[in-house]
């Protein structure tokens, strides 16, 4: 982004993206962030609230510093799980072609386990397999095991759904799309606009819930009973 004193910096936009009772997918919000840290995503916390965003069951998030905290500080209810998906992509990012097959499989046998007590067994597994190798990567699980066992919690069918990144991903996608021949943006409004742009072309596709959503709300009916809103059946 070009500043007015003719400076180029760089920032990133962060997207929010939430799935209502309906299991539609629903733009909550873009922000432009360059130092982010705990007091920045208070700040993105304390706007969607005041926005009117009442209540989130599971907020499903990449490893950001501060943001868990953050969304545990303004939405005090609400279950944090770390994205699998960017969780293996990171562990995958210094691991070389010939090993890293092996290594995803071992990897999914810790978020596919059946139940918490099998996860911790085949963490201690994967441990022992590739710590020599590799010993940041089940360094970082456990460093972030808290937030990564959240999926634990639930039945399947949530499982399923909270797990999943398809949703983000596709909207990633359609702005890499618009953002591909154009990198450098004189201000924060165009930024914001050309994204927000793409979002809205993506939107036109979100016609249909997201796959399983009846499976998924059944559960989240009897779990979240006391804070699913009443005419929703």
């Amino acid at each position: 982004m070009r500043g007015a004193n003719g400076r180029v910096s760089q920032h990133t936009i962060y997207v929010a993206l939430g799935v209502n009772l309906e299991g539609r997918k629903e733009l909550l919000g873009l922000w432009l962030g360059e130092s982010e840290g705990a007091k920045f995503w208070l700040g993105v916390l304390t706007d969607l609230k005041n926005r009117g965003l009442e209540d989130i069951f599971v907020a499903c998030v990449d490893g950001l510093t501060g943001f868990p905290d953050a969304i545990r500080a303004v939405f005090e209810r609400t279950k944090v799980q770390l994205c699998i998906v960017h969780l293996v992509r990171a562990a995958l990012k210094y691991v070389p072609d010939t090993d890293s097959k092996a290594v995803a499989r071992d990897l999914k046998k810790i978020y596919n386990a059946a139940t918490l007590v099998e996860a911790e067994a085949a963490l201690a597994e994967f441990a022992q397999a590739w710590d020599d190798k590799y010993p940041t990567i089940s360094k970082t699980w456990r460093a972030r095991w808290t937030d990564i066992i959240t999926l634990f919690d639930f039945p399947w069918p949530i499982r399923k759904a909270i797990s999943t990144t398809n949703a983000i991903e596709s909207v990633n996608s359609v702005i890499r799309k618009f953002t591909r021949n154009r990198k450098i943006y004189p201000n924060e409004d165009s930024a914001l606009k050309i994204t927000w742009m793409a979002i809205c072309e993506a939107s036109k596709k979100w016609k249909m819930p997201i796959r399983k959503w009846k499976e998924a709300l059944n559960h989240f009916a009897i779990l979240f009973e006391d804070r699913l809103p009443k005419q929703t059946s």
